[in-house]
């Protein structure tokens, strides 16, 4: 083809690349591929071109002790390891090298601490690199985060490049606008020469006086850095090194070395290389009798000199792999995938040379067989945490064949040695036919050989197995505990947020729809460590509709997955804050939970034209963090199945007490607990708090108080604290009943929804006071549908959510957990919650978070020294202007804990019984006068159509260079920003979090989408201005922010871009 022809084919390659910003040496090296492409040249290596390699030294009897090591070569080196890879083929959704290992390892984490043995060895820096891909940076980086000598090393990161697909029929770059993502591939990696050069990293590292580089596949644990190798490469003064293993009848059909006759220079050839005439001598291993290990070590200085006579890259041959654009259809757009090998370069140096290696360099993990025979006794790790072959198997690592169809996937092999891996080391061979449960009281020896031909499950029993064949096909089965695999279909709307998914009850109660989550949860935290085989889960929610039907399922599938605990909520009823309780508190040791589903909407309506909501917390008994809930999110835009034990028995949650279900072989059990939903809860709230105080405040002739537990799961609670502990009487209770539709009221407790409260207190929808028929207690309260918001009410009077954080604040340390502690250290509060808190933060000493909305920042601060190894923040008061309160006594917001704290509060200024009363009103009143008041007032626009939300914030963002300057009445904007939080514990950044509109006089607006509405979308506006004049601290919120609503409203546009010329609620 001509060139200018040539040139006009590859110029929508070149634009289309640029456009990503890709390198002049990436688009160069694709530009050779393509020419290979529509040169129609096939690639194949004929063998009369080439000759066999008749021999190589061998590392072991020609290299070994034979060489002069000397640890300067090691500051001349770089440990680079490849990365790029997801080990989908074995059903993973991450970097292959986070997959454990052994003994808690992963690849990654044998290769760091291999590295780091050698820097403390020999006191010399070698250099570790990753070459990852798009795919696997994220979570490599993230947890590379253990090891900080390797991750604050700017040099520890190599990324791949990605290419354009080539369309087959045109040879054009390929389209697919469903996914602009699937137009891309990886280039193989070939591509490390490449990235090294384009990136800049291999002048870099010639630089830093780095000459030699060792690359090995991630998943070789074998590939460790030689120290005798590395000096033999260094004394042959050799371009490239090539390891290489001799070829077995089991490797014939891969690729080997070759010498090439034209130039007399080595070669490889792949079978796709290979003619079919050829093919006979191709698979002769006694004439090709060496393959490539994919160990490679390179001299950089040499590397950088063909790189830079080729124009920046090196003329690998190309392998066209022919694809559909969308890998899972079939049906889509056929494409080449042009693919170079980085073994490949051995043909582009002159010199470059060969070795022989043992098999114990060549330990690759490709299918499941692999790994269960490292995962076995047969494998162990010695001083420098390089896994060798146990000296019992006298040289010889045992053969495992395990049944490919079974055991594809790592799931499968998870699932079948949930009880442990069978001792391998005095066997020869096991193989394994049909699916077959095996534990760590097996023991094999000689050669064995299971058989299942049954369409299900089969356990091994215990015991030791010599030279011989075990048929289980007719062996009794699982019974009720037998999992069925069902397939399914991803749902691309399951992204959990800070309150996981929510959504209307019918897209739940759709096919697959919560299946595919709970199994997304269970495999996202299986891939990130968690081991669900041991301890307990914790099921239960807040009583809505749907909730009795999901707790069966979600038992269902927990119990097909290897959970062997679940634990139930009396009734499948478990508040929020219980729910945490349960898991920080509740014993014995060995049965403690790793972790929660909560079925909840929190104060969404309940119903099934309503909403359903679920929600994991992990094993701190907080929500899960972002990290999680990403891994979650992946798995559900894939998840092509579930499992479940169908035949799992209906558990009747009505009744207290434990039960356990067994297999019909006797192997496997269950056990599900029901238990009461209020016990730990209330246990440890009786241990925050002084009862005695609480309940003498309550028996006062002059102190009367209203509860409304507004129809949601609150009310066994309140009972339970109110009647059975304090000696309350049933009638403070309001709606006190669970009802799935919260008697299709609206759940949450604010000055427009929890009428039946408002209109006994005497306090109106703006909080103002109103007339009653009789005289209002003297304190109530409410609580939403899971039992985590509160909102506090005195006679006649609202406390807003920001000065009840600021006044229970000011008063903690009359509180035993706090004064027990040394006194309350620290103060938390949501971005959007008022500065009064600050104030009193301020005066105290106290540390003070200002987050993002969501509980999970909070739990951050209080886990700091626990699982970060940071400072001691606790104990510690959190809270959120959406009427969510707590303490670190749980790691979510408690309803309970809110009212118990404002009741200990009142218990403290009326303990003379002499003394005229002390009213709510009266506690903050005395607050203003102390700290000056907080006016502030949060505006909700519900159900906004999501196209006119997002239109508003754009209007909004677009406005950020403009505003500073302007002067709107009596306000002039100072910043007008989007927040961002850097967390000062795990170092994470979160954007997007509350578009902040702020004034000079200290006064801001703030607008935020919440993600919490079953369907459209919720725009929040808050406003807030400080008043310092005790004189004007007792003027109506709504008129001191008159003015400022205003000037929100001119600066937003909100009733124009909304079409809402009213909010929904006033808080």
């Amino acid at each position: 083809m001509a060139s200018a022809d040539f040139d006009t084919r590859f110029a929508p390659f070149e634009e289309k690349m640029r456009k990503e910003g890709l390198s002049d040496a990436a688009i160069a090296a694709f530009r050779h591929s393509y020419a290979e492409l529509v040169s129609g040249s096939s690639g194949m290596i004929k063998e009369s071109d080439i000759a066999a390699v008749q021999s190589l030294p061998d590392l072991d009897a020609d290299i070994r002790g034979k060489t002069s090591f000397s640890p300067s070569l090691l500051q001349q080196t770089v440990v680079l390891k490849l990365n790029g890879g997801l080990g989908t083929s074995m059903g993973l959704d991450k970097a292959k090298s986070l997959l454990e290992v052994k003994s808690g390892n992963t690849f990654l984490d044998f290769t760091a601490k291999q590295v780091e043995s050698m820097r403390k060895n020999f006191h010399a820096n070698v250099t570790f690199m990753l070459m990852n891909s798009f795919n696997t940076s994220k979570d490599t980086l993230s947890f590379l985060q253990k090891y900080p000598t390797f991750i604050n090393d700017p040099k520890i990161e190599l990324v791949q490049n990605k290419v354009p697909k080539v369309e087959k029929g045109s040879l054009k770059p390929a389209e697919w606008g469903i996914n602009r993502n699937l137009e891309w591939c990886p280039p193989g990696h070939g591509d490390l020469y490449t990235a090294l050069y384009g990136s800049g990293k291999l002048d870099s590292l010639l630089a830093d006086g780095i000459r030699y580089m060792f690359v090995s596949n991630s998943d070789n644990l074998g590939a460790t850095l030689d120290i005798d190798l590395l000096a033999y490469f260094a004394e042959q003064n050799k371009p490239f090194l090539m390891e290489c293993c001799r070829r077995t009848e089991a490797d014939k059909k891969g690729g080997h070395l070759a010498q090439r006759r034209s130039d007399g220079r080595l070669i490889l050839r792949e079978s796709a290389q290979c003619a079919k005439e050829d093919e006979g001598s191709f698979q002769d291993v006694s004439c090709h009798k060496y393959f490539n290990t994919n160990n490679l070590w390179v001299r950089l200085d040499l590397l950088k000199e063909l790189m830079d006579a080729r124009g920046g890259f090196v003329p690998l041959p190309t392998i066209f792999n022919g694809k559909t654009v969308d890998p899972q259809q079939d049906s889509s757009t056929p494409v080449f995938q042009l693919e170079t090998a980085m073994g490949a370069a051995i043909e582009c140096f002159e010199g470059a040379g060969a070795v022989c290696v043992s098999r114990d360099r060549f330990a690759p993990v490709k299918k499941c067989s692999d790994l269960l025979l490292l995962r076995s006794d047969a494998y162990m790790v010695d001083e420098s945490n390089v896994l060798v072959l146990n000296p019992k198997c006298n040289g010889q690592a045992p053969i495992v064949d395990l049944d490919d169809k079974k055991y594809k996937l790592v799931q499968n092999l998870e699932a079948a040695t949930r009880s442990g891996y069978p001792s391998l080391v005095e066997c020869r061979k096991v193989s394994v036919k049909g699916e077959v449960w095996l534990s760590s009281r097996n023991v094999f020896k000689g050669e064995v050989k299971i058989v299942n031909n049954s369409s299900e499950p089969k356990v091994l029993p215990p015991g030791e197995y010599v030279d011989t064949t075990v048929d289980l096909t007719d062996a009794p089965g699982l019974g009720a505990l037998r999992p069925f695999t069902v397939s399914s279909t991803p749902f691309l709307d399951q992204k959990p947020g800070t309150s996981g998914v929510r959504k209307k009850t019918r897209v739940f109660t759709q096919a697959n729809y919560l299946e595919n989550f709970v199994q997304s949860t269970l495999n996202a935290l299986v891939a990130n460590g968690t081991d669900i085989s041991t301890g307990s889960l914790v099921v239960g929610g807040d009583g809505r509709y749907f909730n009795p039907e999901a707790i069966q399922t979600i038992i269902k599938i927990a119990v097909a997955n290897g959970v062997q605990r679940v634990v139930v909520g009396e009734n499948g009823l478990l508040s929020t804050p219980a729910v945490s309780a349960i898991i920080r508190e509740r014993g014995p040791v060995w049965q403690k939970a790793f972790g929660a589903f909560i079925l909840t909407a929190s104060h969404n309506p309940g119903g099934p034209e309503e909403d359903f909501g679920i929600k994991y917390n992990c094993e701190n008994g907080g929500p899960a963090p972002e990290k999680l809930t990403d891994a979650i999110f992946e798995v559900t835009k894939t998840i092509t199945s579930y499992r479940i034990c169908s035949n799992f028995p209906q558990v009747d949650t009505s009744v207290l007490g434990s039960t356990t279900v067994s297999s019909n072989d006797g192997f496997q059990h269950v056990a599900v607990d029901v238990i009461s939903a209020s016990e730990h809860h209330v246990n440890l709230l009786k241990t925050i708090f002084n009862f005695d105080a609480i309940r003498r405040l309550i028996q006062r002739p002059d102190f009367s108080f209203k509860y409304d537990c507004m129809h949601g799961v609150q009310g066994p609670y309140a009972h339970r604290v109110f009647v059975d502990e304090l000696g309350a009487s049933p009638d403070v209770l309001l709606n006190a009943i669970p009802k799935n539709d919260f008697n299709g009221g609206h759940a949450d407790p604010n000055l427009t929804y929890a009428r039946d409260i408002c209109n006994v207190m005497g306090v109106d929808a703006k909080g103002l006071p109103q007339a009653t028929a009789t005289e209002p207690p003297t304190f109530g309260a409410a609580c939403d549908g899971d039992a985590d918001r509160n909102m506090i009410l005195g006679k006649r009077f609202f406390v807003t959510p920001s000065d009840s954080l600021a006044i229970l604040t000011a008063h903690a340390d009359i509180i035993p957990f706090f004064k027990q502690q040394g006194g309350l250290r620290s103060v938390a509060r949501s971005m959007p919650t008022s500065g009064a808190v600050d104030l009193v933060a301020k005066k105290l000493n106290l540390h003070l978070f200002e987050t993002p909305t969501g509980w999970k920042f909070f739990g951050n601060a209080m886990d700091s020294k626990v699982l970060f190894n940071g400072p001691q923040y606790n104990p510690i008061i959190c809270g959120e202007e959406s009427f969510g309160t707590g303490s670190d006594h749980v790691r979510e917001k408690d309803g309970m804990w809110a009212v118990l704290a404002w009741l200990s509060i009142l218990a403290f200024y009326n303990e003379d019984t002499a003394k005229p009363f002390v009213h709510v009103e009266d506690i903050v009143k005395k607050h203003w006068e102390t700290y000056g008041r907080n006016f502030y007032c949060r505006y909700d626009y519900e159900g906004v159509d999501t196209a006119a939300a997002n239109r508003l914030m754009k209007h909004l963002r677009d406005s950020f260079a403009t505003l500073p300057g302007q002067t709107f009445g009596s306000y002039t904007v100072q910043i007008a920003d989007e927040f961002t939080y850097l967390d000062p514990v795990d170092k994470s950044i979160s954007h997007n979090q509350g578009i902040r509109i702020l004034f000079s006089d200290g006064s801001r607006i703030v607008f935020r989408l919440s993600g919490t509405a079953g369907s459209g979308a919720t725009v929040r506006m808050y406003l807030e201005k400080y008043e310092a004049d005790r004189s004007q601290i007792l003027v109506h919120t709504a008129e001191a922010l008159k003015e400022l609503v205003e000037v929100a409203f001119r600066i937003s546009q909100i009733k124009e871009i909304t079409g809402f010329e009213e909010p929904t609620v006033i808080t």
